[in-house]
C-alpha cells in the first residue's frame, strides 16, 4: 500500500450521526444473552456473527484498471461492514435503459463519458456508498474534479498481465483480444489513476479477501470507515 498522490484534503472530525436501525444480520438481545435459538432457526455463519455495523464518513471511490477488483472488493466489503456499494456501470445502464456497449453505439465514446460524468455526480451527491468506477472514468477533467472533491478514492493496481489472467472470458472485454494494447492503455492511464488516489493498494497475487481487509484497515485509519455507536 502506498499514499495517493492528491494533496490537501483533510479527514472528516467526525463520523455522520447513525442512522437508528441496526442493519439486517444484527445479534438480537437474546442472541446477546446466550439464549438458544428457537427450534429449526438456522444460525447465521461465523463471518455474519463476527459482522461489526459501520457507517460512512464521506464516499468511496474504487478507480483502476479493468480486472483489478473493484466492484468485486467493493461488494465484499460492504458486506463485511454492513455498508452499501454500487456499481457505476450497472447503475448507469439501469437509469438509461441501455448497456454501455448500446450506449457506444449510439452516441460514441464522447457521449457515454458525458452520460457517465453526470451519473457520477450524482452518486457523488448521495448518502456515503462505495462506488465502483468504470476503468476509463479517469479520462475526464471534470470527473477526476469530482472525485478530487466528493470523497475518498481507493485505487486498485494491477497490471494488464495480470487483469487478463483473472478475467474468465475474455471475449466479454474486446480490449483484451490484443494485450500488447491493454498494456499500453494501461500505461497510459498509470499517471491519472495515481493523480486521483488517496491510498494506492497493490492487488498482485491477492484475493478479493485479502484485498478488501486491506481496505478497511485503510478507511478506517483515515476515518473514512467507522463503527457505528453502540
Amino acid at each position: 500500500m502506498s499514499r495517493g498522490g492528491k494533496r490537501g484534503k483533510g479527514r472528516p472530525t467526525q463520523p455522520p450521526a447513525p442512522q437508528g436501525s441496526r442493519p439486517a444480520g444484527g445479534a438480537s438481545s437474546g442472541a446477546r444473552s446466550g439464549a438458544r435459538p428457537a427450534p429449526g432457526a438456522r444460525r447465521p455463519p461465523a463471518a455474519s456473527r463476527e459482522r461489526v455495523p459501520m457507517e460512512l464518513a464521506r464516499p468511496v471511490f474504487f478507480v483502476g484498471f479493468m480486472g483489478a477488483g473493484k466492484t468485486s472488493v467493493a461488494r465484499r466489503l460492504a458486506r463485511q461492514c454492513s455498508v452499501a456499494a454500487v456499481d457505476m456501470d450497472s447503475y448507469l445502464e439501469r437509469r438509461e435503459g441501455r448497456r454501455v456497449k448500446e450506449i457506444f453505439a449510439d452516441v460514441g465514446e464522447e457521449g457515454f463519458r458525458a452520460i457517465e460524468t453526470d451519473v457520477l455526480g450524482e452518486l457523488a451527491a448521495k448518502e456515503p456508498l462505495l462506488i465502483s468506477c468504470g476503468g476509463g472514468v479517469i479520462l475526464r477533467e471534470e470527473n477526476r474534479a469530482i472525485l478530487d472533491e466528493g470523497g475518498f478514492v481507493v485505487y486498485l493496481r494491477v497490471t494488464a498481465d495480470e487483469a487478463a489472467s483473472r478475467i474468465s472470458d475474455l471475449s466479454t472485454r474486446p480490449l483484451f483480444d490484443d494485450l500488447d494494447a491493454a498494456r499500453a492503455r494501461c500505461e497510459e492511464r498509470l499517471p491519472l489513476y495515481e493523480a486521483v488516489a488517496d491510498v494506492t493498494v497493490d492487488t498482485a497475487g491477492k484475493g478479493v479477501a485479502a484485498i478488501a481487509r486491506e481496505v478497511q484497515r485503510l478507511l478506517e485509519k483515515e476515518g473514512v470507515l467507522c463503527r457505528q455507536p453502540r
